[in-house]
């Protein structure tokens, strides 16, 4: 998922708002996921093959000059899985879980995001580990600064193009981009997406993701028949994705009753006031939902959040959140995934047995790479669109989305996250074998 901090720190913990679950690995999922959808495809095994392994890994050695005086050198990755549909695409993200793993599976599952979006890229990923919140700015700056230095053989505006993601927001990008513009001696804009407005940013991104998410909520309850004004919804992690999304969906006419972020979440069966909320969140140091309180607002866990009786739940935290332990437990009818990967094969196979709708995060959260999207366009052209043709072209790509997956697994009688996989890796197969094998 391409998503973003909040703008005004470079750092927004409540991205990474859930307590950590047990460890698991996020790149075995994925490979599981692919073997199952080759197998129901038929997929050529020199194709599947090809997918099963990323086209080019980068793992970098990050020393930073700390304010303190001291070097410290951190662990950076960048990681293609394809570039079959094109440039590869896809975020950067600062967290102490940052792991080759990881970063394997975040960039395949950008590839079959841009796949089931229908936009002309592949799927890349990188990330720092490192622990943001111990950071300075200048700390930051430097980390990044030396971060894009050493990646820069591999990416570009027509290689690959990175973007935020957790813990990450405009200001990263636009180091980067000034980075790359130093060093290369020429303004490199368009060597990333998701910066700042004045730099060539996108008008529309920064709620891109969450818009994306409340877009696709509405055209779900809408096939089933549900009115927003007589649904509950209850948001994990209240970062840029999460706080967008609710925003919006309140705007719509649902009722947000819960959200939380890493330090804990707030709940109210009749509705919290999400305006209050989001003016708490924007005078806080750190954005965050501590030391907020309303009357009939009461303060729950993020596990607690997860399992609250509410018609649907949309995490918008770290992957592995919905998992064997805590899945059968889940009282939504609808789960809407606005994090990468946050439901385990075991949780989707004990959800999908107990009849929860699950639209998978790489249908549910593309709005982010959609408009960053828009944004290359823009600044390849040099020509800026109002927010109100973003936002038409959004809903227009994400409509067609849903409305092509849910036909598809209809049509297969599969899940929706089944038909989704099933509907990208076919149209990454199509164009890996119309280019053919090089040489």
């Amino acid at each position: 998922m391409e998503q973003q901090a909040t703008e005004k720190r470079t750092v927004s913990p409540s991205d990474t708002a859930a307590p950590a679950p047990p460890k698991a690995d996020l790149w075995s999922t994925v490979l599981q996921q692919l073997d199952d959808v080759a197998q129901r495809l038929g997929l050529n095994p020199g194709i599947h093959a090809i997918l099963r392994q990323p086209e080019r890994e980068l793992t970098v050695a990050v020393p930073v000059l700390m304010d303190d005086g001291q070097i410290e050198v951190f662990t950076g990755y960048r990681v293609q899985h394809s570039s079959a549909r094109g440039p590869c695409k896809g975020g950067l993200r600062y967290h102490l879980d940052v792991n080759l793993n990881e970063v394997r599976a975040l960039a395949a599952l950008m590839t079959w995001k841009c796949a089931v979006a229908g936009i002309p890229y592949g799927g890349a990923k990188g990330g720092v580990c490192c622990d943001p919140v111990r950071l300075s700015e200048n700390e930051l700056c430097r980390l990044t600064r030396r971060y894009t230095a050493m990646i820069m053989p591999i990416i570009g505006p027509k290689r690959d193009i990175p973007a935020p993601d957790v813990n990450t927001n405009p200001q990263v990008m636009a180091w980067i981009a000034d980075t790359v513009s130093m060093l290369e001696f020429q303004t490199v804009i368009d060597i990333v997406t998701g910066k700042p407005v004045p730099l060539g940013g996108s008008l529309g991104r920064r709620e891109a993701t969450g818009r994306g998410v409340a877009i696709v909520t509405a055209e779900l309850l809408r096939r089933k028949g549900r009115a927003l004004a007589e649904t509950t919804v209850a948001v994990q992690g209240y970062g840029n994705v999460g706080s967008s999304a609710a925003t919006i969906l309140n705007e719509m006419g649902c009722k947000i009753v819960a959200v939380s972020d890493v330090t804990g979440g707030l709940y109210n069966p009749h509705g919290l006031n999400i305006a209050a909320i989001n003016e708490h969140v924007a005078r806080h140091p750190r954005g965050w939902l501590e030391g907020y309180s309303a009357p009939d607002v009461e303060r729950i866990t993020n596990e607690e959040l997860l399992t609250i009786d509410a018609h649907v739940l949309i995490p918008a935290a770290l992957e592995h959140q919905l998992r064997a332990d805590n899945a059968a437990r889940v009282q939504a009818e609808m789960i809407i995934e606005g994090a990468n990967g946050p439901t385990t094969r075991e949780a989707d196979e004990i959800l999908n047995d107990r009849g929860v709708v699950v639209v998978p995060d790489i249908l549910a959260n593309a709005g982010g790479v959609v408009v960053s999207y828009f944004e290359w366009v823009q600044d390849l052209q040099c020509f800026f669109w109002d927010e109100d043709e973003v936002n038409r072209h959004l809903k227009r790509i994400i409509v067609r989305s849903f409305d092509e997956v849910w036909a598809f697994s209809e049509a297969h009688k599969v899940p929706l996250r089944l038909g989704a996989y099933m509907l990208a890796v076919d149209r990454v197969a199509e164009a890996l074998q119309a280019r053919g094998i090089f040489p």
